[in-house]
């Protein structure tokens, strides 16, 4: 089967004369297609990622021909929309496993459930340090650990705070050596510690000899810990009082100032944070050389990701459930709360997570854009809804983590909508998803935690959105130069207007403002309310030198690096440097974007090449360009823009059909 395509001859006047009179007339070349069954078998593959049936074959045999309405009925099968998923999943690179890290400092694990990353340092004294698992908390004067040196007098403050119930030297600052009667060593020639302390010759080490559990022996037993002599701060310590029972190593000229002047023996006695020379009640400092450990609990409530139905041992301090800081006022509901001995984790542990939670939440993250995708060439909807639509999905972990307000810790993210709109579906329940409407401040996929994450920066995030669905690329031109290093114009901020950075950011700056009310490296929306233009207070701050003020003011301008900065102190840092069109843009969000780009006409050129490279397995050669690119453009905005309209004139044209 043939048929004809004629290529008529653009050429001067001149060229004309000198051709060979048959030249003058237009050239025709037959075009082979393919055979039925291998068109059948190209659109089966491409269309539904499998080849047809026997059944399939027989029943084309009998018609003839693919049809038009055959493709449509291939596009109503699941088959499609799963290999419509993968198209999207590439395009938009939705996959952010390498983008948020598990951060363990808001992780439990173990028996009881205990934090144990960097924050285990401000609640312990160090650093992947749990709680006492052979303690009780609430029956801590029962069986001491260290009964032989000291026993807890309480358990918890007036406050209901857990206190230690035990502690361990840290073996960052000591040496703990096993007690062992066939030792070598003298010191350590003692079956416990209650035995060393009867000894006259060593009994001055009672209360450095430390009960430790002892995985070999499956239960704690005696340690003598000392200064580690190995190490230069602690090799110098000598014992205080110099005779009788020691109760600290102290250095020999603390004038000279030395980073390590003395260390106590281990209590259960926390310090406090001082500011301006005050102890701040309700702070804890856990002593310097030592591991307090609070004791454990068993609780009823399930964590929310359990299905299980009995009790669960978890860490006293991580057990609390307190929205605030008794004493101080401070939020338990932000990241903070992992450091602070008041909070905990809060109801059914909402506040933390396990290593399979972190897991599915970023496989719901990586889902959620494609679900959009999915719902919108599923209904055959304009398909630059995928950009604008408000609708969006939660299943099971995305549930509960919007409803519980769980974006306190790894995942900056508020909630899409009112959480009381939010469906409810059980944590465990990851493969069902629910439809709802976001509020006015979402555009499609591309304020999804998935698209936000993966590209966690504004210029960034134009980048990408003009590489998927302009087709553009940002690059300098050929004939581009660099000013000379000594060009007052290097060191201008502002990348829109320094020398060579122009070529690029003059766009991209502008355009990634439409991103500016979202956060950078987080997927928080910066709302007006809570993130002004210009915050007084940060302003008062930076002017005061105190960039920090408070942890309150990460968003905004804090240092002045030119003098446009200078005047913006406690500006939101999304406003530096832009013009009155780049404020509308910040305001207007990604929406505004996505219409003026629409009225170019260059979403529809950049579809139809990426669904040509989609199913022909190669870009438009420049003359396919000339013969389709502008038809296929124009029929897809006259058909509303139906990616099924569009993939049906791809497949049903000659150059698919055609033989290579």
């Amino acid at each position: 089967m043939f048929s004809v395509r004629c290529l008529a001859p653009l050429a001067s006047a001149a060229l004309l004369l000198a051709l060979p009179a048959a030249a003058e007339e237009a050239v025709c070349a037959p075009v082979a297609k393919v055979p039925l069954e291998r068109h059948l078998r190209q659109l089966s593959l491409d269309l539904l990622g499998r080849p047809p049936t026997m059944e399939e074959y027989k029943t084309f045999q009998a018609k003839g021909s693919v049809t038009a309405e055959d493709v449509r009925q291939m596009m109503g099968q699941e088959p499609f929309y799963a290999r419509m998923r993968e198209f999207h999943r590439a395009l938009l690179r939705s996959n952010i496993n390498s983008s948020v890290n598990g951060n363990g400092d808001y992780r439990v694990s173990g028996t009881p459930l205990s934090f144990a990353g960097n924050n285990s340092n401000a609640l312990r004294g160090g650093q992947s340090q749990r709680c006492d698992g052979e303690i009780a908390q609430d029956n801590c004067k029962a069986n001491p650990q260290d009964g032989h040196s000291l026993t807890p007098t309480t358990c918890r403050d007036a406050q209901g705070v857990p206190l230690p119930v035990s502690y361990d030297y840290d073996t960052n600052f000591y040496q703990c050596r096993l007690l062992d009667p066939a030792s070598t060593e003298p010191e350590l020639k003692y079956a416990d510690c209650n035995a060393l302390k009867a000894s006259a010759a060593h009994g001055k080490y009672v209360n450095f000899c430390d009960n430790r559990y002892n995985s070999t022996a499956g239960k704690s037993v005696g340690y003598l810990c000392l200064p580690d002599p190995a190490k230069t701060s602690t090799n110098v310590l000598l014992p205080s009082p110099a005779t009788g029972v020691i109760t600290a190593w102290v250095h020999p000229n603390p004038e000279t100032n030395p980073n390590l002047k003395q260390l106590d023996r281990c209590t259960f006695e926390m310090g406090k944070r001082v500011v301006n020379g005050n102890e701040i009640n309700g702070t804890w400092l856990p002593q310097r050389g030592c591991v307090q450990r609070d004791g454990y609990v068993t609780t009823t409530v399930q964590p929310y990701w359990s299905v299980a139905t009995e009790p669960v041992k978890v860490c006293a301090v991580e057990a609390q459930n307190r929205a605030t800081n008794p004493y101080t006022g401070e939020s338990c509901e932000t990241g903070r709360f992992n450091s602070d001995r008041t909070c905990g984790c809060g109801d059914k542990m909402r506040r933390c997570e396990i290593t399979d939670v972190h897991t599915a939440r970023i496989a719901s993250f990586n889902e959620e854009p494609l679900l959009i995708t999915d719902s919108v060439v599923r209904n055959d909807e304009p398909y630059f809804n995928i950009l604008t639509t408000p609708r969006s999905f939660v299943n099971g972990p995305l549930s509960e983590f919007y409803r519980q307000k769980q974006g306190v810790s790894i995942f900056s993210v508020k909630a899409p909508a009112d959480v009381a709109t939010l469906p409810a579906v059980p944590y465990e329940d990851k493969a069902t998803w629910a439809v709802y409407t976001r509020d006015n401040t979402h555009s499609g996929v591309l304020t999804t935690p998935a698209f936000l994450y993966r590209f966690p920066t504004q210029r960034a995030r134009v980048n990408h959105f003009y590489e998927a669905f302009l087709c553009k690329h940002f690059s300098p031109a050929a004939d581009a130069t660099l000013p000379s290093p000594d060009d007052a114009c290097n060191r201008e901020n502002n990348l829109s207007k320094r020398c060579g950075c122009d070529y690029c950011h003059a766009t991209i700056e502008p355009t990634g403002a439409h991103w500016g009310r979202y956060a950078e490296r987080s997927a928080l929306f910066l709302s007006p309310e809570q993130f002004p233009r210009l915050d007084p207070k940060c302003r008062d701050c930076a002017i005061a030198g105190d960039t920090n003020c408070g942890g309150e003011c990460s968003q905004y301008v804090m240092q002045a690096f030119d003098g446009d900065g200078a005047n913006s102190l406690g500006l939101l840092k999304t406003y530096l440097y832009r013009t009155a069109d780049e404020e509308k843009n910040i305001e207007g969000g990604p929406q505004v974007l996505v219409k003026r780009m629409m009225e170019s006409g260059n979403l529809e050129r950049c579809t139809v090449k990426r669904v040509w490279n989609e199913f022909l397995g190669r870009a438009m050669t420049t003359e396919e360009q000339r013969m389709y690119l502008q038809t296929l453009s124009q029929d897809f905005a006259k058909n509303n823009h139906s990616m099924k309209g569009l993939i049906e004139q791809v497949v049903m044209s000659d150059a698919y059909r055609r033989i290579d």
